[in-house]
């Protein structure tokens, strides 16, 4: 199987309940789309792999879909399944259900880190078609059938999720391989709304991304036709599913370039050196303002320039956020990407002995973390205000913030050594200042 056949998402216990998903019933922001829109990414996303490979022609599973979870399976993974497929079911109109039989249409594995590694060194989970377990996958790999540009419908898929990771990132996995074992195989950098995007922003499927499977299983489509086939449908598809799509102007956010896409991928990669990362950080700034782009991509590029700046000039780094947060508050579509930054700068406020300024960021966006199901961005977001209130004076107040950041922790960090030390981190903030930064 070629490595540009294989979808993945890259891989960027004190208390058991705190290990379970602590949010609500999926009450994910509804966010409204253009039907322009929709139409040309719902093509880019069904008829390309995310390597930029075409796929010749559209697939779907035809009829009922049945999901087996194999054992042992990681402790937070069956309720959080059980949550998506319900989620599908009624947001999505899938015929879906949970099954034991071994032939089902979607098995999900969990296996350890390092087992995905060496089936797949540089992803955090994966899905493969006609495959149903990882040994299979091994001794099928380089065959035709499991080869997604050789499908001509979807009979069997299996989705590899990791055992030891934290149960946001198995959840978070779970979501995005679902989605492109049920629908579109591509991932869109241009999408600032939805996990079908390598930058890992949304972590859970966002309405933009129900639409997307909804236009999937629409009835008047079926596997085996051709992109021309599909695109003469949408418009009726669409008319039909998104009524108000029809009058909202279209954002026609320009097609990234390859070389755009592979510098911010390198910039962001654990695995490749602190000073290539930046250069490829400012390489892509560059290249974004050629592009003339003003959307969240070129907020992305500043976002990870800092990132890999910060450890080096606090103070560039912080005007690279900054420019970051700025842009991306002049895209309604980027909420949670604006949170991502406020994080950062609610930390350099604590530093400068700011702490008003810093419970002042950090508030608003406890109410975005929250709504996109981010416990780790959540409990972050939290332990900075319970800083910012602790400097004010605000001492019962903090312990109470505090002590709610608990309750997202467990399913956010995964255990008790992980937030003590994000804890830790943040307390010593202001003494980082006392010290001269």
């Amino acid at each position: 199987m070629p490595q540009d056949e294989i979808v993945s998402r890259t891989d960027t216990r004190w208390q058991t309940g705190l290990f379970q998903n602590p949010f609500p019933a999926s009450n994910v922001p509804i966010l409204l789309n253009s039907n322009v829109d929709l139409a040309r990414d719902f093509l880019d996303l069904s008829f390309s792999l995310e390597s930029g490979r075409a796929l010749p022609m559209f697939t779907r599973f035809e009829g009922p879909i049945s999901v087996r979870l194999s054992e042992p399976a990681a402790e937070s993974l069956p309720a959080d399944l059980n949550r998506l497929i319900d989620r599908l079911s009624r947001g999505a109109d899938l015929e879906i259900f949970l099954t034991k039989s071994k032939t089902a249409n979607i098995t999900i594995q969990s296996v350890s880190r390092a087992q995905l590694r060496k089936a797949l060194p540089n992803a955090a989970c994966f899905v493969v078609p006609n495959v149903s377990s990882l040994s299979e996958f091994k001794l099928r790999r380089n065959s035709k059938a499991t080869s997604w540009s050789h499908q001509t419908k979807r009979l069997k898929v299996a989705i590899f999720l990791p055992s030891d990771a934290t149960p946001q990132e198995v959840r978070d996995c779970l979501h995005e391989e679902f989605a492109q074992a049920l629908g579109p195989l591509n991932d869109l950098y241009r999408l600032p709304n939805s996990v079908f995007n390598d930058d890992n922003v949304h972590t859970v499927l966002t309405s933009f991304d129900m639409l997307i499977l909804k236009i999937t299983y629409a009835p008047s489509l079926k596997s085996g036709m051709s992109r021309t086939q599909v695109q003469a449908r949408l418009p009726a598809i669409l008319k039909k599913i998104n009524p108000r799509g029809t009058t909202i102007r279209p954002s026609y956010f320009k097609t990234t370039p390859r070389d755009w896409i592979n510098l911010i991928q390198t910039s962001f990669s654990p695995d490749i050196s602190l000073n290539r990362c930046s250069k490829a950080a400012r390489q892509s700034v560059s290249i974004a303002q050629t592009n003339g782009w003003q959307d969240h991509r070129l907020g992305l590029s500043f976002f990870s320039l800092a990132l890999t700046t910060q450890s080096q000039d606090i103070k560039l780094a912080r005007s690279y956020f900054e420019a970051a947060m700025e842009i991306f508050q002049r895209n309604p579509e980027s909420r949670l990407h604006r949170a991502y930054v406020a994080s950062h700068l609610a930390s350099y406020a604590l530093m400068d002995n700011h702490p008003q300024n810093a419970l002042d960021m950090v508030v608003p966006n406890i109410v975005i973390a929250r709504a996109h199901e981010n416990a780790t961005l959540l409990a972050t977001l939290l332990l900075l205000k319970a800083k910012a209130l602790e400097n004010l004076g605000r001492r019962d107040e903090a312990r109470s913030v505090r002590l709610d950041s608990l309750r997202w922790a467990g399913y956010g960090f995964g255990s008790e050594q992980a937030w003590k030390m994000k804890q830790r981190n943040i307390s010593e903030l202001s003494a980082r200042l006392l010290d001269g930064g």
